[in-house]
């Protein structure tokens, strides 16, 4: 406790008050008009948040905001002071985000979580080195970057952040004032809707800026730690790459952009190579091994600059290697730390930089193989043609040359292209590359054999296939028959063989977006800790190490949470070889933005997989807690289904929420529905914008609805004391709680209070309403906490500081879907208002992951 206080006083000191006095220089930015915006937006603060608990409607708070304190009649005029204040909160997030990652490292000084200095001495004291050493020189961390659209700041921005950073260390006013000047007159939107090499060059500039580095320091500091002079476990932490590669309902992301992207992640790697090499130069003066210096350095600049002259790992390490030589037989040694650390790099990032996935649907792989097998004349019209068993032996025995050119449709042309594809990809990034492709909404054998077959027909032998299929197992009928799907594909001795030659690992990738949105939040995610356990167990039986993926978002509602709980709360029956997640969205720059942020972070994933396997008493979940958690999982799901199937939920997302405006605002490339039907239905929604829709209205619905209900019904059996001792005992258990308080605690109904009256929807803002207040009740009860989040000051008051930057852009987004529905003569201007108010929105709930 007194270290929370400690870590709280802490925050105070170098977040809440340097951000007060930093944000007091926004007041004097000489722009036109703006300097009075400055001034009144904590007027406006204060009239939203008395408004708000007195139960008043948004324009009525703007109304009495614009008569009194700004004197605008003009609703012309009113707008665009309203596209000032979204400027200018904005503005005021990017740097509450440069102070908040400015004071990270101060507040790690407080922190109670393990770091890996920490893990080493834990195992000092139990003389556990040898367990140690064996684990970690095979275990293995993948965080995986997608594009998913929930922030994008631009370059431009991120630049702008680090800037603000380093000066915010030092205190600079001065400095901080020029940079927030440059801040105010940059823009911090998309002109235009991004294409996914636009997105994947976000990112890749996050890769060269940071990881480079960090993923560098933080596996000299395991092997210096280690006491095992022989370790060279390059992968320890792995980077992932989706942007360029995802195709899951994104019809911009072609077979041309996934090789643009490798190409740029090898182009970008090289760049550092060459750098490093630069710097090392001036070092290593002596002259017997200026050949090698100048040879690697003149094809490394030739390969960061034209993609056809790719130069291979095995070159760079040659000439890095007789470089090391000359160093130990004739210079000794001078500046080796430094050139073995170069190498260390090299070893690890290779010539990839980072693994780039493929995913596609798995309707879109039917779709091509019936169009494969008309175009042969196997059938006539559709797969249904044809018994299971025929279909299989097609797959894996009958060979077809496929050429694209002998198709009409896009995407079969383009899986056929794409999959070509994929071995110049190996050729010049190498087989760590890309070599996993993923089937998103699996729920059969076939997800898998059709990507197999269509492998075998587009030119690879079969033999030779140096992929990793990977089902994701995303809805609840895709985990209920995930046990059966690989157990076949276990007993088809072609799929058996590839498996061997794939070193006898499988990977499955277990979704939580979708499973949230299918099945409410305790539902998904029991299910997938019992699919886990499941599949742990049919993969260990037949001989195969399970490796599960775990689509983890940035808030709660999709999976996502504090990401260190999670891991450290899996039961010993679930496979732990390694761990691999998802990283997407604000979640990349908040959690994995900066190097301290990185290192700190990816050290928690490895210390929670090597907990569970080294110290403590191994995690169990007996089966009456596992008979507690099923019943209240199919309470809480009714609840929840139920409400998917209430008349006004499609209708009032639609007309109530900002789900339409998600397509508009340019932040991601990606539709923000799948399909293009007229008629809106929820198994089209993206989980993103389904989930952020409900995180704009302050309602968080997938995050806990339904949880108040299922305990309410224990309570009134008499049963609350056996949940009370559920969650004082299975941390996995205790994991998800905490995360939905979380969500709670993000919530403000007073911001949608004006709906309770609503003629059309008044009925169904009640019901969510009532299950918000009876969840946090409910939840304090069990937990023993007196307030939300309790026990996690620092994160509560960022959040508190966030929802009350962003408050006046809330209330401003609600009054103009208001006039929306009223038909304004300014529709269209307000409309622009709600997409430009969700950036801001967006960006301020950075999510503690």
């Amino acid at each position: 406790m007194q270290q929370q206080t400690k870590r709280l006083e802490e925050f105070k000191k170098s977040v809440t008050n340097k951000f007060n006095i930093y944000n007091s220089l926004f007041l004097s930015l000489p722009y036109k008009n703006v300097e009075n915006v400055g001034i009144l937006i904590p007027l406006l603060l204060d009239q939203c948040e008395k408004g708000l608990k007195a139960g008043k409607e948004p324009q009525e708070i703007l109304e009495v905001f614009f008569s009194n304190f700004v004197d605008i009649q003009d609703e012309r005029e009113r707008l665009d002071f309203m596209f000032r204040i979204v400027q200018y909160v904005e503005r005021q997030v990017v740097l509450y985000d440069s102070v908040e990652d400015s004071a990270f490292p101060k507040l790690q000084e407080y922190s109670s979580s393990l770091t890996i200095k920490d893990y080493f001495e834990l195992v000092n004291r139990t003389k556990n080195w040898d367990k140690v050493s064996k684990k970690l020189s095979t275990f293995s961390a993948r965080i995986v970057l997608t594009a998913h659209p929930t922030q994008f700041y631009t370059p431009a921005v991120l630049d702008i952040i680090a800037e603000l950073r380093s000066l915010i260390d030092e205190d600079r006013i001065h400095d901080i004032d020029v940079t927030l000047q440059q801040l105010g007159l940059t823009s911090l939107i998309n002109a235009k809707k991004p294409t996914p090499l636009d997105e994947a060059k976000n990112i890749i500039y996050i890769l060269r800026n940071t990881y480079y580095d960090a993923v560098g320091e933080l596996y000299q500091y395991v092997k210096s730690n280690i006491r095992d002079d022989k370790f060279e476990n390059y992968n320890l932490m792995k980077l992932g790459f989706w942007p360029g590669g995802d195709r899951d309902g994104n019809p911009f992301v072609t077979a041309d952009i996934t090789k643009q992207v490798a190409d740029e992640l090898r182009l970008t790697l090289m760049k550092c190579y060459y750098n490093e090499l630069k710097d090392l130069r001036k070092k290593l003066t002596f002259k017997s091994m200026q050949g090698e210096i100048n040879e690697l350095s003149s094809k490394l600049y030739k390969a960061m600059f034209d993609p056809n002259a790719p130069i291979s790992y095995e070159t760079i390490i040659g000439h890095l290697s007789a470089v090391r030589a000359q160093l130990v037989d004739h210079y000794h040694e001078l500046y080796l730390d430094e050139l073995d650390q170069f190498i260390d790099k090299v070893h690890i990032f290779k010539t990839h930089f980072a693994t780039l996935d493929i995913r596609q649907d798995h309707s879109k792989h039917f779709m091509v193989v019936e169009s494969v097998l008309k175009k042969q004349g196997i059938i006539k019209e559709n797969l249904d043609e044809l018994k299971d068993k025929e279909l299989v032996k097609l797959l894996l025995e009958d060979n077809f040359k496929l050429d694209p050119k002998d198709f009409e449709d896009d995407i079969v042309k383009d899986t056929i292209v794409n999959i070509q594809n994929l071995k110049t990809i190996q050729e010049t990034n190498g087989e760590d590359g890309c070599n996993r492709y993923i089937i998103s909404n699996s729920e059969d054998v076939f997800a898998v054999l059709f990507v197999f077959g269509l492998f075998r027909w587009c030119g690879w032998d079969e033999k030779e296939i140096t992929f990793d299929i990977v089902p994701l197992f995303e809805t609840m009928k895709g985990m209920e028959a995930s046990e059966e799907v690989m157990q076949t594909l276990f007993d088809i001795p072609k799929y058996r063989q590839h498996l061997e030659r794939r070193r006898d690992i499988h990977t499955i990738m277990l979704g939580f977006s979708d499973g949230t949105k299918d099945g409410g939040y305790l539902k998904a995610n029991w299910s997938i800790l019992k699919t886990k356990e499941t599949l742990s167990k049919v993969c260990k039986k037949n001989g195969i190490a399970a490796i599960f993926f775990d689509g983890r978002g940035g808030p709660p509602a999709r999976g996502g949470g504090k990401t260190h709980r999670f891991y450290a709360a899996q039961t010993k029956d679930v496979a732990n070889h390694e761990i691999q997640l998802t990283i997407q969205g604000q979640t990349i720059t908040s959690t994995y933005g900066t190097k301290e942020q990185f290192m700190h972070n990816s050290e928690q994933l490895l210390t929670a997989g090597l907990s569970n396997n080294l110290f403590g008493k191994e995690l169990t979940i007996s089966a009456a807690q596992r008979k507690l958690i099923e019943e209240l999982s199919e309470s809480s799901f009714d609840k929840y289904d139920a409400l998917k199937q209430h008349e006004k939920f499609i209708p009032y997302l639609e007309n109530r929420s900002t789900l339409k405006y998600y397509t508009k605002a340019n932040i991601g490339s990606r539709p923000g529905k799948r399909g293009n039907k007229k008629q809106l239905t929820l198994s089209d929604l993206r989980a993103i914008s389904f989930v952020g829709s409900w995180s704009q209205l302050k309602q968080n619905v997938p995050g806990y609805f339904g949880l108040g209900t299922a305990l309410q019904k224990l309570k009134d059996e008499g049963r609350l004391g056996e949940v009370k001792k559920l969650y004082k005992e299975v941390p996995f258990f205790k994991a998800l709680m905490l995360n939905s308080m979380m969500s709670l605690a993000k919530s403000n109904f007073d911001l949608t209070s004006y709906m309770k009256d609503d003629p059309e929807f008044g009925d169904f803002w009640n019901i969510l309403h009532e299950e918000f207040q009876l969840s946090k009740k409910m939840l304090l009860q069990i937990s023993g906490l007196k307030i939300l989040m309790e026990d996690e000051a620092v994160s509560r008051e960022s959040v508190k500081i966030r929802e009350k930057i962003v408050l006046p852009l809330l209330v401003i987004q609600q009054n103009a879907l208001y006039h929306i529905t009223q038909n304004s003569e300014y529709k269209e201007l307000y409309e622009k208002i709600v997409t430009r108010s969700l950036y801001g929105n967006i960006n301020a709930s950075r999510n503690s992951a």
